[in-house]
């Protein structure tokens, strides 16, 4: 069996104060905001950094945060994705009132070694020192693993304690291909995303160069912080894909760019978002789609960009 794990992760706040989100960036915000908190938690003050500190292959913050290649790592790759994505974008542009309550979720891939209470902990601190511009006070309410179908099957925390000893099981997911023939599907790219084609990047979603990158994501992942890449033909699988036509492609460009608040430089994080349909023999590829609802596909998806949904098979 193909298959891929992570930890689904709900997180909710109740408002102390108004809380706001800005437009287009607050998987940027929780991101960057919670780097800085987790490390506090995790690091002790001496660190000389996660690149130089002795303890980075055990060390949380290093693991989550600045992953870097040890013994036994992918080929060839210096610096690991991060294990975890935001699911974020439904707050942008909003202010929750005092009072109001709302939630992100954060999608982890560390099997080994998942933190959940690191998480917990940074996420409580993060709320109590204020979110957003304003600095909006909140509390966490609760933390709870989500199913397949993004419903609540476990609360891990209640807003004052634990109430699981051990990680819940993870969701698996099945890569295999469908029994069912499948001719047609319908991708929308909800987010902003770039993917890479070569050396350059793809000025449309071809179906080859969008699943290849989905392959490659999931494996990298997989080897990275769950038991081994996958094992599957990754050449065959290649130029199946490139013989899945596009059929439709509406997409339209957009320009975001965020501000680091530790260099001061500005970086874009934008691309296109948009819909596309293809037609093929498609079977073996749903699963991946599916995947990458979960996992993003594309450069930064940590901030919430390359996030997919597939709207229809047929």
């Amino acid at each position: 069996m193909v298959y891929f794990r992570l930890y689904p992760l709900r997180f909710s706040f109740v408002a102390r104060e108004a809380v706001h989100f800005p437009e287009g960036k607050s998987g940027n915000l929780l991101r960057g905001a919670f780097g800085s908190i987790f490390r506090k938690i995790a690091c002790v003050p001496e660190c000389p950094g996660a690149r130089e500190c002795p303890m980075r292959g055990t060390c949380p913050y290093a693991r989550m945060f600045e992953p870097a290649a040890l013994d036994g790592g992918p080929s060839g790759l210096a610096d690991w994705p991060r294990p975890f994505v935001f699911r974020a974008t439904h707050l942008d542009g909003k202010t929750v009132p005092a009072g109001g309550t709302f939630s992100f979720d954060l999608n982890l891939f560390d099997m080994s070694n998942p933190a959940i209470a690191y998480f917990t902990l940074a996420f409580g601190q993060l709320a109590h020192e204020g979110l957003g511009p304003g600095r909006g006070l909140a509390d966490l309410s609760s933390v709870e693993q989500l199913d397949e179908r993004g419903k609540s099957i476990a609360r891990i925390y209640d807003g004052n304690s634990f109430l699981l000893s051990d990680p819940p099981s993870p969701l698996q997911l099945n890569l295999a291909p469908v029994a069912e023939r499948v001719e047609r599907v319908v991708v929308r790219f909800v987010t902003p995303t770039e993917l890479k084609s070569g050396q350059q990047l793809a000025e449309r979603p071809d179906f080859g160069v969008l699943a290849a990158r989905i392959r490659d994501r999931l494996s990298t992942l997989k080897e990275c912080y769950d038991d081994g890449p996958l094992v599957m033909d990754f050449r065959g699988f290649g130029e199946r894909a490139g013989q899945v036509r596009m059929t439709r492609c509406e997409m339209k460009r957009m320009d975001v760019r965020r501000r680091s608040s530790r260099t001061g430089q500005v970086h874009p994080i934008g691309g296109f978002v948009g819909e596309a349909e293809y037609e093929g023999e498609l079977s073996e590829f749903v699963g991946f789609l599916k995947a990458a609802q979960w996992v993003g596909v594309g450069r930064q998806t940590v901030w919430g960009k390359g996030k997919v949904r597939v709207d229809e098979i047929g």
